[in-house]
């Protein structure tokens, strides 16, 4: 036993240890966004397919011997991969399909080794069936889900923090070759052992029965369910703050504990409770996405949806419990629960983007829960089973859960699409542009939207068109900081975030900007249903790409002002205020030159992060607050002090807010909640 334990152990503990890993390498190569996580999760679950393929495969083709060789060549071939570092030539130009990159990089640096280790816990399971029979295997897949857990909450607290990127892809690599060895004995152990149809015998004949097509069916769509609730609320939670590593993980390590608690035994899923406290969850979390008054904190949110995921998994994978075949299947039934959790992960990550107009895939998740939970209620054993007005009552309840969340879903397509002249998604975010007032009027504006965030207006009329608007006012740090470079004969002004354009109305005839934008989806948008950058009488050009990859591949630029505007919905890029990015933004500035650092933000307290990255860059700064025409905060930073003391800046700046303990942040580090409102 304490081998296989081990070999489980310590596979399932690299399996999940290695996601995050390598989805920190890459998420700054592709804009920070939230779908290189949801990107990241379709490869692991398409590859646990993979890997619960193969002993499913494997079992029914070969005998013992066999697979000891199969499995010894194919550990060996995934050594050789080793170690697990990203390669810049997969750095994309902006050119490339994001999705296509990530699962292209993905496949080349960790595909053979993650495929390895998900076969090892059905594979291990067979093989212990097969050396100790009579004993039940599904320890084994708990305690997995044990050693998972542990990596996911260990990743953010205690590796993330103390490690470099490289330090981490070194020690994975290393422990992986202690895995290999493992697995190996495994195998070996396994082949000396009798075959499973000699001990088959200890299995009575009514469990040894082979689970039906409609009961595969049903083991999927559990899996799926709770693989789509599990993306949806992560895309949820990080669309609002940031795409890290710690908000991914969250949301896994509690998916990943309903596993764990389901399957060590029969304690932990009380079915009566269980299907109560779900359906609660879902109406309580139904009613906060459809219901403008219950935009509740952004803590208590979190905590919803966090709470809520869990306890609609516990009744996911407690059903799946309920319905688990004999041990000589298990190897069908974790192919088949793998199926669930990588259609899932396909549905949201790739399906739904190219699909859906906005994210109604939470809405679509919490319905088909709502159906499970319908159709589960009555399956109860004959001894256990409830009285009938009580199972009455159960199903009405359940049937206007699907109800209500059929309602919500339709509620929030008509919402969305309510007064939008344009609606559009990509693997980047959700836009769309929607009108206010009488057209060809003075009242007449249209709005660039991101969720319920403004990311560029215009008055459409042809007095106020080249008006300054929202963040871009006057008296708005960015835009002291454009006027007080008017004393310049021409400026060169680089914009990190293109939005609507709004700001190029500071734009002189013989000035140079250069805007970077990462969604392809902008530019085409800011030139259909805004006028900005065709009224714009300076030279404008617009870079597609992330921001940042497109500054470091340049030569100096030799800006006179450089702004950082990059968010998505209100989740900034923490990859755009790191240390790194700003040896590359102090690079491409004049000496007199100006940093712009937009911090506004409902959730996050950004300001002393940018203070922490000023002192160690030795950047001077202030910070200025406009309330008219709207809220905006700019930190404004240079190496000359003198640039901050201009009459326009000099009389609206405040010192930069400090914050006790606050490191700068770097590729290897950022803290998120340090700066929680």
């Amino acid at each position: 036993m304490p081998l296989f334990a081990a070999t489980v152990f310590l596979s399932a503990f690299l399996l999940f240890l290695v996601q995050p890993l390598i989805a920190k390498q890459i998420l700054p190569w592709f804009g920070g966004a939230a779908g290189v996580w949801t990107t990241c999760l379709v490869f692991f679950q398409s590859a646990l397919l993979l890997g619960y393929a193969y002993p499913d495969l494997i079992a029914r083709r070969l005998e013992g011997k066999r697979q000891v060789w199969l499995h010894a060549l194919l550990l060996a071939g995934s050594c050789a991969t080793l170690p697990v570092l990203a390669s810049e030539a997969w750095k994309p130009t902006g050119e490339t399909n994001p999705i296509t990159g990530i699962l292209a990089l993905l496949t080349a640096v960790i595909g053979l080794p993650y495929v390895m280790l998900s076969t090892t816990s059905p594979m291990v399971q067979t093989w212990f069936a097969r050396a100790h029979p009579g004993q039940s295997p599904y320890r084994l897949f708990a305690l997995s889900n044990l050693a998972s857990m542990l990596a996911l909450i260990g990743y953010p607290f205690l590796i993330e923090p103390n490690f470099g990127v490289r330090e981490q892809a070194l020690a994975w690599s290393a422990l992986y070759v202690a895995f290999a060895g493992l697995a190996l004995a495994c195998a070996i152990r396994a082949a000396r052992a009798a075959p499973m149809e000699a001990t088959a015998s200890v299995t009575s004949e009514a469990a040894a029965v082979p689970p039906t097509t409609r009961v595969q069916l049903l083991w999927c769509a559990l899996s799926a369910t709770g693989s789509i609730l599990l993306l949806g609320i992560s895309n949820h939670v990080t669309q609002n703050i940031s795409s890290i590593p710690l908000l991914w993980v969250v949301p896994l390590a509690l998916y990943l504990l309903t596993f764990i608690l389901c399957f060590d035994g029969d304690g932990w899923y009380k079915r009566k409770w269980f299907m109560l406290a779900a359906g609660a969850w879902l109406a309580a979390m139904g009613a906060t996405l459809v219901a403008p008054q219950l935009k509740f904190a952004l803590k208590f949110q979190i905590a919803l949806f966090f709470s809520g995921l869990f306890v609609v998994c516990m009744l996911c994978h407690g059903e799946l419990t309920h319905l688990k075949p004999a041990p000589r299947y298990l190897t069908r039934f974790y192919l088949m629960v793998a199926l669930g959790g990588a259609a899932g992960a396909f549905l949201v990550g790739i399906a739904a983007p190219l699909l859906l107009p906005a994210y109604y895939e939470l809405e679509l998740g919490l319905t088909l829960a709502a159906v499970l939970l319908f159709l589960r209620v009555g399956a109860w054993p004959d001894g256990a089973r409830p009285a009938a007005v009580h199972l009455r009552t159960a199903r009405v309840f359940a049937g206007l859960l699907v109800a209500g969340g059929i309602g919500i879903t339709i509620t929030q397509v008509v919402n969305y699409s309510r007064d939008a002249l344009f609606t559009g998604r990509n693997f980047y975010t959700v836009l769309r542009v929607k009108e206010y007032g009488t057209v060809g009027t003075e009242t007449q504006s249209r709005v660039l939207v991101h969720g319920v965030i403004n990311h560029g207006e215009q008055n459409m009329s042809d007095k106020y068109r080249r008006a300054v608007t929202r963040y871009y006012g006057h008296g708005s740090g960015v835009g002291r900081a454009l006027l007080s470079k008017y004393d310049l004969p021409s400026m060169k002004v680089g914009i990190i975030g293109l939005g609507a354009g709004a700001v190029t109305v500071y734009a002189r005839k013989d000035d140079h900007w250069r805007l970077y934008e990462i969604n392809p989806m902008v530019p085409e948008i800011a030139r259909r249903w805004f006028t900005y950058l065709g009224d714009s009488p300076a030279r404008l050009e617009v870079v597609l790409g992330d921001g940042r990859l497109a500054i470091e591949r340049e030569p100096a630029q030799g800006y006179d002002l450089l702004a950082m505007d990059a968010f998505t919905s209100d989740a900034v890029p923490a990859h755009l205020i790191t240390s790194e990015a700003f040896t590359a933004y102090e690079r491409h500035l004049k000496q007199d030159g100006i940093l712009a650092v937009h911090v506004s933000n409902r959730f996050l307290d950004l300001a002393p992060v940018i203070k922490a990255l000023a002192d160690k860059h030795a950047f001077h700064g202030v910070i200025v607050y406009e309330t008219s025409p709207t809220v905006s905060d700019w930190i404004l930073l240079s190496k000359d002090p003198r640039a901050l003391q201009h009459e326009r800046i000099r009389s609206a700046a405040q010192p930069l807010p400090a914050k006790a303990g606050m490191r700068p942040w770097t590729d290897d580090f950022h803290n998120i909640v340090q700066v929680l409102r």
